[in-house]
């Protein structure tokens, strides 16, 4: 079978996301369009079709800002700011950054944890998993306040509270990943285990753990998504002077849409950069373990 080229790969991905930018401009014409026929109306102004379009991509504070207007932001905040200003998205993506990483860390230690309890007790598999799968159905902005509320009642305020919302999301893909990769060895192996008269502990370590690190990875990838959007939402109900969370929530404020729509893009690249970062070790850890590359 031929490998996919390089080509191969990136049209599709550019064609989508040609696709998505026309779409966006349509909808962004339509959508700023009552406004700008209001303003045109009061002050008595007649535009062309093609002035009165321009003039709906160029509004200063748009229902729905243009690709161009976010892009022209994004770029202006990343790269023309200073580090440590308060209108750099680095500055801000940095601190949202530190709560993610932190919440992703614990999230991950305890999903491996939960995930082992499971697998070799029967009980905690009965009793556990039920409620593992139910706590997920409770709305994070439904937590959010609650914990940032119950910890400030104790003097702690500041990243822990951030990241241990993004513990809360982070930590059920890599549990519910695990469980599912520390049973994937076949039935055929673990007989095989037995044979050699290996005890419980080296069936864990040489067969069980090995079998699940491609689980595991996959599920960290959705694990550090989910921790960055408990950190952003950990961010709300505390009034955060800085993060991408203060971002938005100034930007709603102050009705500056391009700001926020400029934030969002920011929290996703951050977002990409985290999960190819999860992908890249994923791959050094399979060539280590002697996998082949595809």
């Amino acid at each position: 079978m031929k490998p996919d080229t390089l080509k191969d790969k990136f049209i599709p991905v550019l064609t989508i996301l040609l696709a998505l930018i026309v779409v966006w401009y349509v909808a962004a014409i339509f959508m700023n369009a009552p406004f700008q026929r209001d303003m045109d109306q009061r002050g008595n102004v007649t535009s062309t079709a093609m002035e009165f379009v321009e003039k709906t991509l160029s509004q200063p504070k748009p229902i729905l800002p243009a690709p161009h207007q976010v892009a022209s932001n994004v770029f202006e905040n990343t790269f023309l700011r200073k580090l440590s200003s308060n209108r750099s998205l680095v500055y801000h993506a940095g601190v949202t950054l530190s709560s993610t990483v932190l919440g992703f860390a614990l999230g991950t230690l305890l999903g491996i944890a939960i995930a082992v309890g499971i697998v070799h007790i029967k009980t905690l598999d009965r009793s556990l998993m039920p409620w593992i799968i139910a706590s997920q159905t409770v709305p994070i902005l439904a937590i959010a306040p609650m914990v940032i509320v119950v910890l400030g009642a104790i003097n702690i305020t500041g990243l822990i509270p951030k990241a241990l919302i993004s513990t809360y999301l982070s930590f059920f893909p890599v549990a519910v990943g695990m469980v599912k990769g520390l049973r994937s060895p076949e039935i055929m192996h673990l007989d095989l285990m037995r044979t050699y008269n290996a005890t419980a502990l080296q069936t864990f370590w040489k067969l069980r753990v090995p079998a699940s690190i491609p689980f595991l990875f996959t599920s960290m990838k959705v694990a550090i998504a989910a921790s960055l959007v408990g950190a952003i939402v950990g961010e709300l109900p505390t009034g955060a002077v800085a993060g991408i969370g203060s971002k938005l929530l100034a930007g709603s404020y102050y009705s500056q849409t391009i700001d926020i729509w400029a934030a969002l893009v920011a929290g996703s690249v951050l977002a990409a950069m985290l999960v190819a970062i999860v992908g890249l070790v994923s791959k050094i850890v399979d060539r280590a373990m002697g996998g082949r590359p595809a």
